[in-house]
């Protein structure tokens, strides 16, 4: 067992779970969270040495441990997402702590602890400690960045199947340069999120798409 996961176990929890989110930044596509339950009782398993925070780690060490945490015995795993509809009627921060408890209660059996990365979540079905820079501190966020990472990223795969000539594959949905010129030649798809402001400039109407602009949603 690691770090934060002894404390909460020295506390009297016994399912302790690391929680995560991808996708808070992106102009496109929506905020998945992963919810993670590790079987670390023993230490940490071998086939997870060098799992760590998904930023950290390439595309292809992604998907290996994606591929790992799903099929290593004692995992469990939740995950949540909030719609490119949530995120433009609610903001993105509301949208993002909704997708997370519904990874936390989509974990089968529930969790009675959580680990969040980052700051506090409301909303969480039960007790949890909010850790800055947790998905580099805590192996069970890091796998919760990890799952939530990856099955965003083939969610944008298939959107840019949807939605030829964005990129989406490339990029995930940021505002890299290449995205930037997509929405000015061809205006924003049913993917992009009107209430970021690039992509609300992109709309054939600007000035009536940044009536729906959410304060501090730029």
């Amino acid at each position: 067992m690691t770090g934060f996961e002894r404390e909460a176990f020295a506390a009297g929890f016994r399912r302790i779970a690391g929680l995560d989110e991808a996708g808070r930044g992106p102009l496109a596509g929506p905020v998945v969270a992963a919810c993670v339950v590790l079987p670390l009782e023993d230490g940490v398993p071998a086939v997870l040495d060098g799992l760590t925070d998904s930023k950290q780690l390439t595309a292809r060490r992604r998907e290996h441990f994606f591929r790992v945490l799903r099929h290593l015995p004692g995992v469990a795993i939740g995950v949540g997402r909030a719609s490119v509809a949530e995120i433009d009627r609610l903001n993105i921060l509301r949208a993002t702590h909704r997708a997370m408890a519904r990874a936390a209660a989509a974990l089968r059996p529930a969790a009675d602890f959580l680990l969040v990365d980052g700051l506090p979540v409301p909303g969480l079905p039960c007790p949890s400690r909010a850790i800055v820079r947790g998905d580099a501190l805590s192996l069970s966020i890091a796998a919760a960045s990890v799952i939530a990472k990856v099955t965003r990223d083939r969610l944008m795969a298939a959107a840019d199947r949807r939605h030829p000539g964005y990129g989406f594959a490339a990029h995930k949905g940021y505002g890299t340069a290449a995205h930037l010129a997509a929405l000015r030649r061809l205006g924003p798809c049913a993917a992009h999120r009107l209430s970021f402001r690039p992509v609300a400039d992109a709309a054939p109407d600007p000035a009536r798409a940044r009536q729906g602009l959410l304060p501090g949603i730029e």
